[in-house]
């Protein structure tokens, strides 16, 4: 039997001075030494609708593969690891995870079975794989345009290039979030930083469309995450923001969520400047809306001599709390039926209440809106879904 150790050195010691695009030909290398014919990697696209294989010197041939309705859709929208067998052998499908956040499967192209020793060797190199395309992604362009079915705006260049990723789970919280339109977004945008106990959050929705939008974007993020950086408290980060947006952009606003949440204790306390509240969630129904507005947006704080209020939620372990933007219950049919707040809140608690994960469930939140509105959202929908979930309540 075939020993991993060996496949793993060689993925490691290839990737030193590896492209994006040599990564294939690494992984058909360790593939021989770990005994089995192939392996491929597949990349989610950025609509989280399709897998499509990552090419480069030494790649096999393969075809994009539909996440809906397919064997290796559902590794990646479960995270679970399949088999299939053939008249041409076996396949072993793979998740492949940095950390939590999904980014496509691995398939492994066996002549028979795969054991169980097999499997878990595989599961090794699909976890080493995943680390290695998120670190060698950005020194070259090959995972990017792997991504991307049709070419991307510059406004939603920018925007991208600013959020973390999509997913996250540390001790005590786990973290979600979408975008969409993913090619074209302009003026939504998150971000999000756990430092010690505490889960730093933000989403934003700028006024406009477009790169003047995405200009405003960038800079109330980056003034965020400076103000989070200085150690400011909500109230001081607020007003920081503000004065950034009024200053560079006057006549401009962006509505926000920005809050913080202490993931030992539950304590979850946030700013609400003119953006929609938040659904708390909790065993699978919803609870209450949160309060809003506690603030004016960023950029017209001038306007309200009492300044911004900040509010507490004391939440139990499991709550969960999505916050979104305007776009999301503003889509509508061609008739003018809005998506709505009771039909979002619907989809997720129903969604959540089938033992689908955060990611998936906001994945499949994007289809149902895309579908709702037949495909053309007439404004950026964004969603951010916050987990408290202690060690005692797993």
């Amino acid at each position: 039997m075939a020993d991993a150790l060996p496949a793993l050195r060689r993925l490691l010691s290839g990737s030193h001075e590896a492209r994006p695009e040599d990564l294939p030909g690494l992984a058909m290398a360790a593939a021989r030494l770990l005994g089995v014919r192939e392996m491929v990697i597949y990349l989610v696209d950025y609509g989280q609708v399709d897998l499509l294989p990552l090419g480069g010197p030494g790649a096999p041939p393969r075809k994009a593969l539909g996440i809906d309705g397919t064997l290796p859709g559902r590794v990646y929208a479960l995270v679970e690891i399949h088999e299939a067998g053939g008249d041409d052998g076996y396949r072993l499908w793979l998740p492949l995870l940095d950390g939590t956040e999904r980014l496509g499967v691995l398939e492994v192209d066996t002549a028979g079975p795969p054991s169980t020793q097999l499997r878990a060797d595989c599961q090794l190199l699909a976890s080493l794989l995943a680390e290695l395309v998120s670190t060698r992604r950005a020194y070259g362009d090959a995972v990017e345009l792997t991504r991307r079915r049709v070419p991307m705006q510059l406004a939603a260049e920018i925007v991208w290039s600013l959020l973390p990723p999509l997913t996250f789970a540390a001790p005590g919280v786990a973290i979600s979030a979408i975008l969409e339109p993913c090619y074209d977004v302009g003026g939504d945008a998150f971000d999000y930083a756990v430092n010690g106990g505490m889960l730093h959050t933000v989403v934003l929705d700028t006024v406009g469309h477009g790169i003047e939008a995405t200009a405003l974007t960038a800079l109330a993020v980056s003034a965020y995450r400076n103000a989070r950086r200085c150690g400011l408290d909500l109230i001081d980060t607020y007003r920081s923001i503000d004065k950034w947006v009024a200053a560079r952009h006057p006549g401009g606003f962006v509505t926000a969520i920005i809050a913080e949440l202490d993931t030992v204790r539950g304590r979850y306390r946030r700013i609400s400047a003119g953006h929609p509240g938040e659904l708390l969630l909790r065993d699978g129904r919803l609870v209450r809306t949160l309060a809003t507005p506690t603030a004016l947006p960023l950029g017209l704080a001038d306007l309200d001599r009492r300044g911004p209020a900040v509010t507490e939620e004391a939440l139990e372990p499991g709550d969960q709390l999505l916050s979104y933007t305007d776009g999301v219950v503003e889509a509508r049919t061609a008739e003018g039926e809005f998506f709505g707040r009771d039909r979002l809140a619907d989809f997720v608690t129903r969604t959540l209440s089938e033992r689908v994960s955060g990611p998936e469930t906001l994945r499949r939140l994007v289809r149902a809106i895309l579908t709702h509105q037949h495909e053309q959202l007439q404004d950026d929908a964004s969603a951010v879904l916050v987990e408290w979930r202690p060690p005692q309540a797993r």
